[in-house]
């Protein structure tokens, strides 16, 4: 695993990725006495140690020019060095790395490197939502996607920001090694195991944290939790200990939504999810979201995302297992 690192660099896109697959490592050699992933941080900066926005500093291993040998995955981590001016040297080093690695894979605006070398022409692709409007006006021919938390198309794999990178890692360890690896590794970093590449970066719950009162905060937790109960807004009022014609008011007035809108987008993101990680119809997945039918899910997603549950899954799920090639492969390069 060699990943390419243009400073300044954000300290967590470096760091966090590398940790998890430096655990599954160890995790490899211990519970079968063979190699795991080898990490090699490499930068285009003649000083190895490189700055961060932090103020530490991260010391790479060489220049990426002195990288020798099979790479079998190339990651370029994110950071504000990746919207600095070009060297075509190194952007013609990644189009030729690209040619001879298994995938090559981005973490927030390291999109931005792999957008400059070609290699995401015509590809869908994603980095930091606060960034997709500007490298979509330079690389118009990227389809650009501000939601997915990663996008894998074909042996490219790019992430959203900061944490995202560790979501891709975890999930690289799986399509590597299988699930329960990486739900080790998950938990031995006390993170979420496999939240699924097409999950929203800016989900509603988060969008809806700047509500200001605690019992608004508590009934948006309470929400995520019982979406398959009735949440109409007599149940919800009378949860927040109010009427319902006042609460309906206050809700508006704190999270900027009615409550029926609020929940409807809460139990078409929790669908989402679903679709996208787990093998369940779409009944299962509708009467698990509090939808009455799976036509009313439909009907839902067509207007929240112009596009029907069954086509987002078949272009949106995340694999649970690696496929047999892709272990014997990883097991040959070890």
């Amino acid at each position: 695993m060699v990943m390419l690192s243009v400073p300044p660099v954000a300290g967590v896109d470096v760091i966090g990725p590398l940790e998890a697959f430096g655990i599954a490592a160890r995790m490899v050699e211990e519970s079968t006495g063979r190699l795991g992933y080898e990490n090699e941080l490499v930068t285009n900066s003649n000083e190895l140690a490189l700055a961060t926005g932090s103020g530490v500093k991260i010391l790479a291993h060489k220049h990426y020019t002195e990288v020798r040998g099979k790479v079998d995955t190339l990651l370029i981590s994110g950071g504000p060095g990746t919207r600095a001016p070009r060297d075509p040297q190194m952007l013609e080093w990644l189009r030729q790395m690209a040619k001879h690695t298994r995938r090559v894979c981005s973490i927030c605006t390291g999109a931005f490197l792999l957008a400059d070398a070609g290699l995401l022409e015509g590809k869908r692709a994603t980095t930091h939502w606060r960034h997709v409007e500007s490298f979509a006006r330079k690389h118009p021919g990227v389809l650009w996607d501000p939601n997915p938390i990663f996008v894998q198309d074909g042996s490219i794999y790019t992430s959203a920001g900061i944490s995202a990178g560790m979501d891709l890692a975890l999930a690289l360890i799986e399509e590597d090694y299988g699930s329960a690896l990486a739900l080790e590794v998950a938990r031995y970093m006390v993170i979420f195991l496999r939240r699924p590449g097409s999950q929203a970066q800016f989900s509603v719950a988060l969008s809806a944290q700047a509500a200001e009162r605690k019992s608004f905060q508590d009934l948006q937790v309470w929400i995520a939790e019982n979406l398959s109960k009735n949440l109409s807004v007599e149940v919800l009022a009378g949860r927040a200990a109010m009427s319902a014609r006042n609460f309906a008011r206050v809700f508006a007035s704190e999270l900027g939504s009615t409550p029926a809108r609020y929940v409807e987008k809460v139990r078409v993101e929790a669908a989402r999810t679903q679709l996208a990680s787990t093998d369940d119809s779409v009944e299962q997945i509708a009467k698990r979201c509090g939808f009455s039918s799976a036509e009313l899910m439909r009907r839902s997603f067509l207007r929240h995302f112009k596009v029907a549950p069954s086509e987002y899954r078949k272009h949106f799920r995340t694999a649970h297992t690696a496929p047999a090639a892709a272990l014997a492969h990883v097991y040959s390069l070890v």
